[in-house]
């Protein structure tokens, strides 16, 4: 049985680029994709089978920070900080991590990262398959 994943990130080009990546993953489907924080927190009502959460921090509404107040509340999903503003030591991670994200990966190339997959892949499919079990 494949592990549901939900993608936050406020970037349409960013959200496909995630799927497409996702969606190559043994194990792994994408359950539902989310604008901003606000839609996430009205999608996990409805997939309370979530098992990861690929989170972007900058978004309108409701940030990521915003959202994984409330996420760990109302989800047992594990949640991945994927954001070019959260690098380690940052005041972003540290913050992220305060309010119980599981793991950061830093996008390479600023907001709209086409080369998600070719520069931290392989790091985000091993953290994937840890935090999912």
């Amino acid at each position: 049985m494949s592990k549901k994943v939900m993608i936050v990130d406020d970037s349409i080009m960013m959200r496909t680029v995630i799927r497409s990546f996702v969606e190559k993953i043994p194990g792994f489907e994408v359950a539902v994709m989310a604008e901003n924080g606000k839609v996430a927190l009205t999608a996990l009502d409805k997939h309370p089978d979530l098992a990861l959460i690929l989170l972007d921090i900058e978004m309108p509404e409701m940030d990521g920070l915003a959202f994984l107040r409330f996420a760990k509340l109302k989800s047992k999903a594990k949640v991945i900080i994927l954001s070019s503003v959260a690098l380690a030591g940052s005041p972003h991670a540290a913050k992220a991590r305060s309010l119980g994200a599981d793991a950061i990966v830093t996008k390479p190339s600023g907001a709209v990262s086409m080369d998600l997959e070719d520069k931290r892949g392989q790091e985000l499919v091993t953290i994937m398959r840890k935090l999912a079990g």
